[in-house]
């Protein structure tokens, strides 16, 4: 029984990997699978898998709007000028690369990641590198392996509001708390280094000499760069909130490494770059020409705008000393289904003033008057997210659909879940913290989404905790950064960053040299847990 109730997933995985199926027709697939599954070895009857099946598609609607609202807020900016105005303040901050590659490839990164999501980082980042001179290879590398600090609470914090989501906790505010710090503490451990980690990778590989010497020198400046995000991301996340740890914490990394480059604190004696381009390794250069970034009239402070307001409206509502939550979360704000079908544990609210994503849209549309944006750019935001979020949907209608089977109990009060972790725990606790990072990795890795990975294994690895008798919280925490971690070895990620970049066709030499750092902040993450166990802290559940 525990392999017929593994399929579904692994089919997913299968078809994703082996056949290079979009996520949205393995979904499909997976979900059919798991309903037949359900209907004749778990005996749930048709009503059950439908009424499962329907909420868990509209539950999909809280992330489907914080989809749609940040890819249209980027959509919307780029269509004004304002990202090309954005990008070209960077390129007077510093000539030296190191000190480039820390401000643009890790805060600036984790900044878009916090505000947009879904692999726009590298997209974003890798080519503005590339026009500072940075090798495509390298740029593509750099942009991949930083996005990925930010990516848990990226998106505003989708990938947590997914898992909250799906575990039912939406409204629990002691576990939502403790899944936000648990969360943060690894990355905030491995923030410190990745910056430093990145640049020995860079001048190891993408360098004449060849060696670590230039990445040492800049040492002190990208340790500087990781404690200017660690510290407000565990702070944040511990004190005001998740759904924007991410995004308050790169902006303050943004400021505070900005104006150390421009006073050249900490930042290297001796100015290093990639030597004439005409010496470079032949294997590190573009597969094919892409446009250079345009130049923008707009300035910067008016480009930047429409990211203030978002962190703005973000932090003033949600200060619990404020009534605007409160407010936005009650009467005319709610929509509510009560016992979907007759099935009474089957109940969906729908607080849609309170998302992020409303806030995106709301903004985007500011933002059409701001940069005052004729039709046709609006309309060229607008078909373009279209476009983006369509296929998101569709996998996140099915993926939702498809945990809600997996997750229904029998009259037996058994669940095709129950029955995956009851197989799971019986590699034992200490063993089962090892692997519970590199399944988030695994669901990331193929789906090319943390969101993804955390429709996929949430409840899963929630159910092996509670059989193990390990916290429950610590696992999903590490399921949430293993998701967060598989970015930088994402099939998707890869090859929408090598498109932007013009290096297609090179992403499996990218994800193989990316696996390095992928296995270091895992094992990292491991660590982490073990120690706080060690010692002995207990959360809450």
């Amino acid at each position: 029984m525990a392999i017929l109730a593994f399929l579904p997933i692994l089919t997913t995985l299968i078809l994703m990997m082996a056949f290079n199926w979009p996520a949205k027709y393995s979904l499909l697939i997976s979900w059919i699978m798991a309903a037949l599954f359900a209907f004749f070895f778990w005996d749930i009857d048709v009503m059950a898998l439908l009424g499962s099946s329907l909420f868990g598609m509209i539950s999909s609607l809280d992330v489907l709007v914080i989809i749609l609202g940040a890819i249209l807020l980027m959509n919307t900016l780029k269509a004004s000028g304002a990202t090309a105005a954005i990008n070209h303040g960077f390129l007077n901050i510093s000539p030296d690369k190191r000190v480039q590659a820390c401000i643009i490839g890790f805060s600036f990164c984790s900044f878009i990641e916090a505000a947009a999501g879904f692999g726009t980082p590298a997209a974003l980042a890798g080519p503005l590198m590339v026009s500072l001179g940075f090798p495509p290879m390298a740029a593509a590398m750099i942009a991949l392996i930083f996005d990925s600090t930010a990516v848990s609470f990226g998106a505003v914090g989708t990938p947590v509001t997914q898992g909250l989501t799906l575990l039912g906790k939406t409204g629990d505010a002691a576990f939502t708390a403790d899944f936000s710090f648990w969360t943060a503490l690894p990355h905030a451990v491995m923030a410190i280094f990745l910056p430093l980690i990145v640049l020995l990778m860079t001048t190891k590989f993408y360098s004449k000499e060849k060696s670590f010497k230039p990445a040492l020198e800049a040492a002190p400046f990208a340790l500087f760069t990781g404690l200017s995000f660690a510290i407000p991301l565990l702070l944040i996340s511990l004190f005001i909130g998740y759904e924007f740890a991410s995004l308050l914490a790169s902006l303050i990394s943004i400021a505070v490494t900005v104006v150390a480059a421009k006073n050249n604190f900490l930042t290297p004696k001796k100015v290093w770059d990639f030597g004439n381009p005409a010496e470079w390794d032949s294997s590190w250069l573009a597969t094919t020409k892409i446009a250079p970034i345009k130049a923008s009239r707009m300035s910067l402070i008016k480009a930047w705008i429409p990211y203030i307001l978002v962190a703005v409206i973000l932090v003033i509502t949600r200060i619990p000393q404020l009534p605007i939550k409160s407010f936005l979360t009650s009467g005319p704000f709610v929509v509510k289904v009560n016992d979907i079908l007759g099935f009474d544990k089957l109940d969906w609210s729908f607080k849609w003033a309170y998302l992020p994503g409303t806030f995106f849209i709301l903004v985007a549309l500011i933002t059409n008057l701001i940069h005052k944006m004729d039709f046709k750019q609006i309309k060229e935001s607008w078909v373009a997210t279209i476009k983006q979020v369509s296929g998101a949907a569709v996998a996140l209608l099915f993926g939702l659909a498809l945990v809600e089977i997996l997750k229904f109990k029998n009259a037996a009060d058994t669940s095709m879940l129950d029955t995956m972790a009851n197989a799971l725990a019986k590699v034992g606790d200490k063993l089962y913290i090892l692997i519970a990072p590199f399944i988030g990795v695994l669901g990331a890795f193929v789906s090319g989404s943390a969101t993804v990975s955390m429709t996929l294994f949430s409840n899963l690895q929630y159910n092996a905790a509670t059989t193990l008798g390990i916290p429950t919280v610590f696992v999903i925490s590490m399921q949430c950064v293993g998701a967060a971690v598989g970015n930088m070895v994402c099939i998707n990620n890869a090859v929408a960053a090598s498109a932007t970049i013009g290096i297609s066709g090179r992403e499996g030499k990218l994800i193989k040299t990316n696996v390095i750092p992928m296995i270091i902040y895992s094992l990292v993450t491991v660590a982490v847990f073990y120690i706080v166990m060690a010692l002995g802290i207990r959360p809450i559940e």
